[in-house]
């Protein structure tokens, strides 16, 4: 068995149409984005941010015209939009428990010892964990309503506080 905590016969494929990783079982021909029932979430972060994180790299600016880019680290709670994720199958933890998570990687990030980056790579419950929480350039309409506003108040290098959207509770840095 692989280090990647994964069940007998799934294991981590890349999208090359969506450049994010995914899961695919190769004896039942099935594939999903988030990680399969049994799976050992703890090896499987650990396998991730070794195997597929992207670069810490962030291109120079000079976007889209009407467009930034913004990262995030996403908290999912049981009564987000889909309550699951590529470190969850199933989240089961309260939308209180989730804010209490999510304010503790603020004071992290604040404190200056890690970045959002490094943080959402091993804590976000977006599939753009591997990407350090990239979310690429987007404009206005791209995102839900709460989460678009508060990326394009900020200025670039600029943190935002908690966002609550319908997928759950975020943490946003605009890059560009």
């Amino acid at each position: 068995m692989d280090d990647s905590g994964l069940p007998p016969n799934w294991e981590v494929r890349h999208s090359n149409s969506k450049n994010l990783p995914y899961y695919f079982n190769a004896s039942d021909k099935v594939s999903r984005w988030e990680p399969p029932t049994g799976t050992d979430t703890e090896k499987l972060k650990k396998y991730m941010a070794t195997h597929h994180s992207a670069s810490s790299q962030i291109p120079a600016a000079g976007g889209p015209e009407g467009k930034i880019r913004a990262a995030h680290l996403l908290v999912k709670h049981r009564d987000s939009r889909r309550p699951a994720s590529w470190r969850e199958s199933e989240i089961t933890r309260s939308k209180d428990e989730a804010m209490t998570i999510i304010k503790g990687h603020e004071q992290k990030i604040k404190s200056g010892s890690v970045s959002l980056g490094e943080l959402a790579m091993s804590e976000s419950d977006c599939s753009s964990a591997r990407k350090r929480g990239d979310l690429g350039y987007f404009g206005k309409g791209d995102m839900q309503k709460e989460f678009e506003e508060a990326a394009f108040a900020l200025q670039p290098g600029q943190m935002s506080g908690v966002v609550e959207t319908a997928s759950g509770l975020h943490l946003i840095e605009r890059l560009v």
